[in-house]
C-alpha cells in the first residue's frame, strides 16, 4: 500500500516525518521494486525512536505488512522471523515451542529489525543487546537485489550489518539464536540509598539475571532495584537488601504511575516473555508523552560515571520522569554502543519539552566525556559526529561498507550524513 504525504509522528510525537510517500508493502517482491526504484529511502520501524534516524524527505517504509513469518530450526537452536513482527508478536509462539530468547527489551512493542538496527537492549551482566542474537540476516539493497548474510559464512562483514541503521539496507527477515525456554519472578525493591547504590553497583547490577535500577534523582536520591531472577535460583529473597526493602505491592518506573501496566511483579513465577519486558503488550507502553536520552560507559568506569550523574541532580530532576540504570555484555558488533566492552547504561526518560531537556543534556554529555561514553543511536543527544565516530574503532569500515551497498547514498538522511558521513576515513 503506497499513500502521499500525510501527517505522521514518531511514538513520541516529538518527529513529525517529512516523508512525501509513506509505503507498506505486503510481499518483498513489491518491496524490492518500491527500493529499486525509489531516489531516497528509509524504514520507519514502530517508532520507537526520538530523534530524526527514520526520517526522509523521500520514501518512508514499513515492512509491518509482509507476510509474519516464524520458523524454528531445533537442530541449529535458532529461529527465523519477519523484520517487521513486534516482540510481542514472536515471543508466543516462539514460548509454545518450548523456546525462548536471551534477553528482551523494556517494550514488547518495538519491531525486531528496528530495535536490532538501533542497539535496542535488556538488562544483565551476562546478556548481550538484542542484536547480538542475529546469527543471519536478510536485506533488499539499494538496487532492490536481496543479499543474504551469516555469521559463520561472513565473517569479515557480519558484525557491520547487523546493526547498521538502516544505512546498507531494507531488512525483511532476520535469524536469532533461542535457548530453551525458561521462567523467571522478579522482584522489587524500594528505597536502595545512594552510598549503597554506588557502593555496591557491581553487586547490586549483577544481582539476578536481569536488573534495573530507576531512581528520579530527587533528594534524597534513592533507588528503586527489579530484580528478574531465573526461576531455578533457590531460595526467597530478604525483605531487606543493602538498606532497601522488598516491595510489597506492584511498581511502576515512573513514580506516582500504577503499576497495572508493568509486568508481574512480587516473585510470581511465569513465562520469561511475561516477566523480562518492564510493560505488558496490551498497555500502553512506558508513561505516554516523553523523550529519552540514553549513555554507555564501560563497565569499569560505571560508579565513577554514576558519580558524575549525581553532580548534575539538581539539573536532571526537574526535567525528568525517571532514570534507569543496567548493564550489557560485551558484543562484536561495530556500532554496537556495547562494542568490544562490558558497558554500563545510563537512561533518561524525559519530560516531553525539547527546549527545556536540550541544556541538560549537553550538560551530561560534557560530564560523562571522560568515560567516552557512547550515545544510544535512536535517542535523543547531541554528542558531535566526529566524537562519536572516534568512540567506535571499526566506524571507518562501517563507512566504507555503507558506501560499497549504497553507492548512490539512497538510504541516507540528514542525520546518517551527518553521522556516517560517506567520506569517513580510517583518520576520522
Amino acid at each position: 500500500m503506497t499513500s502521499g504525504r500525510s501527517t505522521r509522528t514518531n511514538w513520541a510525537g516529538n518527529v513529525t516525518f517529512q516523508a512525501a510517500r509513506h509505503h507498506r508493502p505486503t510481499s518483498v517482491e513489491a518491496l524490492q521494486v518500491l527500493v529499486a526504484g525509489a531516489e531516497r529511502l528509509r524504514v520507519l520501524g514502530t517508532g520507537h525512536s526520538f530523534n530524526r534516524i527514520a526520517d526522509t524527505t523521500g520514501d518512508l517504509l514499513s515492512v509491518a505488512d509482509l507476510p509474519k513469518t516464524v520458523e524454528v530450526d531445533e537442530d541449529r537452536r535458532s529461529v527465523t522471523v519477519a523484520g517487521g513482527m513486534r516482540y510481542g508478536e514472536l515471543v508466543r509462539p516462539l514460548h509454545d515451542r518450548g523456546w525462548a530468547l536471551h534477553n528482551l527489551g523494556s517494550l514488547p512493542h518495538i519491531s525486531v529489525a528496528g530495535a536490532v538496527a538501533t542497539g535496542t537492549h535488556g538488562s544483565g551482566a551476562g546478556n548481550g543487546n538484542l542484536a547480538s542474537a542475529v546469527r543471519a540476516l536478510e536485506m533488499v539493497t539499494a538496487d532492490g537485489e536481496i543479499v543474504a548474510l551469516d555469521r559463520d559464512r561472513d565473517k569479515d562483514t557480519f558484525p557491520g550489518s547487523v546493526l547498521a541503521l538502516g544505512a546498507l539496507g531494507v531488512v525483511t527477515r532476520l535469524t536469532l539464536d533461542v535457548v530453551p525456554a525458561y521462567r523467571m519472578r522478579q522482584y522489587v525493591y524500594d528505597d536502595l540509598p545512594y552510598d549503597r547504590l554506588a557502593g555496591h553497583l557491581d553487586e547490586v547490577l549483577s544481582g539476578a539475571y536481569s536488573v534495573s535500577v530507576f531512581t528520579d534523582w530527587q533528594e534524597p536520591v534513592r533507588g528503586q532495584v527489579w530484580l528478574k531472577r531465573l526461576d531455578t535460583d533457590a531460595g526467597e529473597p530478604p525483605e531487606r537488601w543493602l538498606g532497601a526493602r522488598l516491595a510489597d505491592g506492584p511498581r511502576h518506573p515512573v513514580p506516582g504511575m500504577p503499576g497495572v501496566n508493568c509486568t508481574q511483579q512480587l516473585g510470581v513465577p511465569g513465562p520469561w516473555h511475561e516477566r523480562l519486558p518492564h510493560f505488558r503488550l496490551g498497555f500502553t507502553p512506558s508513561s505516554g508523552e516523553e523523550l529519552q536520552s540514553e549513555y554507555f560507559v564501560a563497565r569499569h568506569n560505571a560508579v565513577d560515571a554514576l558519580h558524575a550523574v549525581a553532580g548534575l541532580r539538581h539539573q536532571v530532576a526537574p526535567v525528568l520522569q525517571t532514570a534507569e540504570i543496567r548493564a550489557v555484555a560485551a558484543d562484536d558488533l561495530w556500532l554496537s554502543p556495547a562494542y568490544s566492552q562490558d558497558s554500563a547504561a545510563f537512561h533518561f526518560t524525559w519530560i516531553a519539552d525539547e527546549e527545556a531537556v536540550a541544556p541538560v543534556v549537553s550538560a551530561l554529555e560534557v560530564a560523562l566525556e571522560p568515560f567516552a561514553a557512547r550515545p544510544h543511536w535512536g535517542k535523543v543527544f547531541s554528542t558531535p559526529p566526529g566524537v562519536v565516530a572516534g568512540r567506535y574503532e571499526r566506524f571507518p569500515d562501517f563507512a566504507a561498507l555503507a558506501r560499497r551497498l549504497d553507492p548512490s547514498g539512497k538510504l541516507r538522511n540528514d542525520m546518517i550524513d551527518e553521522y556516517v558521513p560517506r567520506d569517513a576515513t580510517a583518520d576520522a
